[in-house]
């Protein structure tokens, strides 16, 4: 017997591969859909164990009905039946199907941030709302038989979604429940639309408003002093950049983006579909923005609503509106409407007409070439049905362009100030961050949003011209900033617990002793670092590129003359910091790369206190005018709680 036959056999020839990701069953938009194209999808889900709920490592389904005082019973993902099934069946009348719809919609929709971002998110940090680095969180212990200490696992910072919070027209995220509470409400009486009268609408059923309230979560903690509506456009943003989200996973939809290809003739931004029978698009008169329902006789003359450029069509249905609660194409390039404009979805839907005028346009050059051979090879003009194999063609790009204009909306968020954000300011994030990534850029994807926004009359402040060169922020000139010592920039999975205390430290550390530089007042207090995050990326000629996304904030509590207040006034600097690539075997430290800058200033600082002093008195911060600490000091945590953005207000019935 040779060698090679006595030798023990190391390989494991049995071992089952731990799947990757788990098939859910959804609605792709709603119930009210019913088995429209495309309606009932599979949503793919990154696998992990479940416990009944579900509760995963990132959210727990917790299924309480306040209204009607019953605990419903919770569904187990990992039943083997129900793994067989991919997940239980789409309906209305299962709460278990209800808990598996918002795990599966809230995971999907973290997932495509995650993917877009390339890094680890991470919620608000509720147990340690005003963490700063200095305190760490005390790490619990379990005493072992010999008397030694070993720390335990951290408690996972879950996000609780509760499909039936609530008997009401209303679905929002919430910090002080820690979590999206959903409610359902009754169909209106004499305008359901594809409703019955008085049936029960549940909006832990739509995807839109899942993928909606999930944002708010995720852009909380990305970016946690966003929900200080310390300017008209801040609640507004939150609002758009939730409403992007929903609205580019429309274009995740295979089927039902064919389906719209099809029916618009590759014009994914009309508002409707042609009608199944060619009578009713015919009768539809050229230009005429109606359904043709005046002149159609049945029902599929009728021109059926384009469901790519709605939001939660059910919801706005049940509620009276005859269409979706919003449209992505929801304002015309109107540069005044901005200036006058202020509840913040219709603020909001400026914005979001902008970054769909964009993609719109950009979807439009990188096809035009496939419709010029489709006529050349005697297509209609103006097609009313395409060929199937055009519009799966047309779907690839349009699916592709989704993804890409997503990824830009999602990374620009890195690039925008930490505090106070402005529609300028994000139209600079979203220049620079483009540039970055993708300095090329052939199809002129920067001009577009340049041109889209400026019709719309969102113009950034700062910037001498609506030229790239001047719309990117700047870059810090070379020697201006010493190179921050010792930062750990980790993995794309994150820090560990001591690489983040270490990090901490040093930012702190930094920010005291080049404060000025920074744009800090060093006599205003403390300066804070509230998040560091590492970014990786694949550089245009194949590097690895990493940078540290930083933020650094200072704190005044202030009451001012009108009697405003206390409330947070904040300075703020975003730093993107390189790692270095190494050069002969060594490394340099890593360097400031930009300073994105929202200070001190009493132009700003009146706006913010004119604007508080509009808004509408609440008991909450009544309570905390003038209440001092223990130490007789204002407690700032509680003047910072009393000022946030309220959801719950905000979303009521719309």
């Amino acid at each position: 017997m040779g060698l090679m036959a006595m030798a023990k056999d190391i390989y494991d020839r049995t071992r089952i591969v731990k799947p990757s990701t788990r098939p859910l069953r959804v609605y792709a938009f709603d119930p009210g859909a019913g088995r429209f194209v495309g309606n009932e999808m599979v949503a793919t889900v990154p696998y992990e164990k479940l416990e009944p709920g579900p509760v995963g490592a990132r959210f727990a389904v917790v299924d309480y009905d306040y209204e009607q005082k019953v605990y419903y019973k919770a569904v187990d993902l990992d039943h083997p039946w129900i793994v067989m099934r991919r997940g239980l069946d789409p309906t209305e009348g299962d709460p278990r199907f209800h808990q598996q719809m918002v795990y599966a919609v809230a995971c999907e929709t973290l997932q495509r941030f995650e993917v877009a971002l390339g890094r680890r998110l991470h919620w608000f940090d509720f147990e340690y709302a005003e963490r700063d680095g200095s305190k760490p969180p005390a790490r619990a212990a379990v005493t072992k038989k010999d008397g030694a200490e070993e720390p335990q696992a951290e408690k996972p910072n879950r996000l609780l979604l509760f499909p039936h919070a609530m008997a009401d027209a209303n679905a929002f995220y919430s910090r002080a429940a820690r979590g999206i509470l959903f409610g359902y409400f009754r169909a209106s009486e004499t305008d359901p639309g594809r409703n019955l009268p008085g049936q029960t609408v549940y909006t832990c059923l739509s995807h839109d408003i899942i993928a909606h309230e999930t944002t708010h979560a995720i852009l909380d903690g990305m970016r946690h002093y966003f929900t200080e509506p310390t300017n008209i456009d801040v609640p507004a943003f939150h609002e758009a950049f939730a409403d992007l989200a929903a609205l580019f996973s429309h274009f995740s939809h295979k089927e039902v983006l064919l389906d719209t290809l099809a029916k618009t003739g590759g014009r994914l931004y009309d508002a409707t579909l042609s009608a199944e029978a060619s009578a009713g698009s015919d009768k539809k008169k050229d230009g005429d923005a109606g359904d043709g329902k005046d002149a159609a006789q049945i029902q599929s003359e009728i021109a059926a609503i384009n469901p790519l450029v709605q939001l939660a069509q059910q919801f706005g249905e049940a509620s009276g509106m005859q269409r979706g609660l919003r449209q992505m194409l929801g304002t015309r390039p109107n540069s005044n409407d901005i200036n006058v404009l202020v509840e913040p979805h219709d603020r909001g839907a400026i914005l979001v007409a902008a970054v769909f005028d964009a993609y719109f346009t950009i979807y439009s050059r990188r096809t035009a070439d496939l419709f010029r051979i489709y006529r050349d090879g005697g297509g209609q003009a103006n097609p009313v049905d395409l060929p199937e194999a055009l519009a799966s063609r047309l779907a690839k790009e349009a699916s592709r362009t989704a993804e890409e204009f997503f990824s830009i909306c999602a990374r620009a968020i890195d690039y925008c100030p930490p505090v106070d954000i402005e529609f300028g300011d994000f139209l600079r994030a979203v220049v620079t961050a483009h540039a970055d990534f993708y300095p090329a850029d052939p199809d002129g994807v920067r001009a577009a949003f340049v041109e889209a926004f400026r019709l719309r009359g969102i113009l950034p402040k700062g910037a001498s011209s609506l030229t790239e060169s001047s719309l990117c922020w700047p870059q810090v000139a070379d020697n201006a900033l010493p190179p921050v010592v010792g930062l750990q920039f980790g993995d794309p999975n994150g820090l560990t617990r001591k690489e983040k205390d270490d990090n901490g430290r040093i930012l702190r550390a930094y920010a005291a002793d080049h404060a000025a530089k920074l744009g800090f007042d060093p006599r205003r207090g403390a300066i804070k670092a509230p998040s560091f995050h590492p970014i990786f990326r694949i550089g245009p000629h194949g590097d690895l590129i990493t940078d540290m996304v930083v933020e650094l904030v200072q704190t005044e509590i202030v009451t001012d003359d009108a009697g405003t207040g206390p409330y947070p006034f904040r300075s703020g600097v975003t730093l993107l910091i390189w790692q270095e690539f190494l050069h002969n075997g060594k490394r340099a430290d890593p360097k400031i790369h930009y300073v994105i800058q929202k200070l001190r200033t009493a132009a700003r600082q009146q706006r913010q206190s004119e604007h508080f002093a509009a808004m509408p008195r609440t008991g909450r911060r009544d309570e905390h005018r003038h209440r001092p600490g223990d130490d007789g000091a204002i407690d700032e945590k509680k003047v910072a709680a009393a000022w946030q953005i309220d959801f719950g207000v905000m979303h009521l019935g719309v």
